[in-house]
């Protein structure tokens, strides 16, 4: 039986969770992922990964969070005045607001806090300052075309 290797289309299944166990993201609602090795789709460890297995192989790859998501940012988390945000805005906890930087570039706030007077939100990913485990099991190995 072969290895997947990079430039292989490969079918894999995944579960990832945080270091306290916390399921963040899995294919059990969407169903098995195909993916091009060397395409960037999944982290650079878990593509590693995938290309020294075999069709059924089952592993779990470590991701510190400096290679995932990068450390949480406390100057990430900002308050904007209401008055700065469009009129028919109705903010609330976990909202995401799409806003744009200084330098024109979009970024992702989520709402954290609302108040009469302000929106305090967060610009890191959900995911900064969290070890990821991914749990990958490979289900097929194709050629790419």
């Amino acid at each position: 039986m072969q290895n997947a290797k990079q430039g292989n289309i490969v079918v894999i299944d995944y579960s990832v969770h945080t270091s306290d166990g916390t399921l963040v993201g899995d294919t059990k609602e969407t169903g098995p992922q195909e993916i091009k090795l060397g395409d960037g789709a999944i982290f650079p460890q878990v593509e590693a990964k995938i290309a020294d297995m075999k069709v059924g192989d089952q592993e779990t790859v470590s991701i510190e969070c400096d290679k995932a998501f990068g450390p949480r940012r406390e100057e990430m988390v900002i308050d904007i005045p209401r008055q700065n945000l469009p009129p028919e805005a109705d903010p609330q906890p976990g909202m995401a607001l799409r806003a744009q930087q200084e330098d024109g570039s979009a970024v992702t706030l989520y709402v954290v806090a609302v108040s009469e007077d302000s929106v305090k939100a967060d610009g890191n990913h959900p995911l900064a300052g969290e070890d990821l485990a991914f749990d990958v099991t490979l289900r097929e190995i194709k050629d790419a075309a």
